[in-house]
């Protein structure tokens, strides 16, 4: 099974996908930590930006190919970065479970304004992905981490999980 968690910068990918790896006993792919292993850090042209989805992609298809869930997060604000993965989730004959989340741009700021042990993402860099975000076209969970908490958040993720496939 692939998790996807996406979402703007700051809206708490991370946090629940950590938290979700953990509960589940999962593998966990985040896109700061990929960038950190590449030593792109503070790189974010749109090669870099492919590099690091690129990377991603392949770490994905060798975890799924030895039979494990993977969780990867990462903003995948566009389609292009999204279409890889749904390829290999269709070519697979797989289970993909997309998780999109969401906060309030008042919270965001407060995140983002905080030092983060991976991510360099700052206000600026939420803006200039806000409007370049192309909107999730496939079945998804939406959640708002500025209404509910992580425990909340994690349970409906997991009921989501036991839900139909895709």
């Amino acid at each position: 099974m692939l998790i996807i968690i996406s979402g703007l910068p700051g809206t708490g990918k991370t946090t629940l996908a950590r938290a979700l790896a953990k509960r589940l006993s999962v593998h966990h792919l985040n896109s700061d930590m990929v960038r950190d292993e590449l030593n792109r850090r503070g790189r974010y042209d749109a090669e870099t930006k492919a590099d690091i989805y690129r990377e991603m992609f392949h770490r994905t298809s060798r975890l799924l190919e030895d039979g494990a869930t993977v969780i990867v997060d990462a903003t995948f604000h566009q389609a292009a970065y999204r279409r890889p993965y749904l390829e290999l989730i269709r070519s697979r004959a797989d289970i993909l479970k997309w998780i999109e989340l969401k906060s309030d741009e008042t919270l965001i700021r407060r995140r983002v304004n905080r030092k983060r042990a991976y991510s360099e993402a700052d206000f600026s860099v939420y803006e200039k992905i806000k409007k370049a975000y192309e909107p999730l076209e496939v079945p998804h969970l939406e959640l708002y981490s500025d209404d509910l908490n992580l425990e909340e958040m994690l349970k409906r993720a997991e009921g989501y999980l036991k839900e139909g496939n895709l």
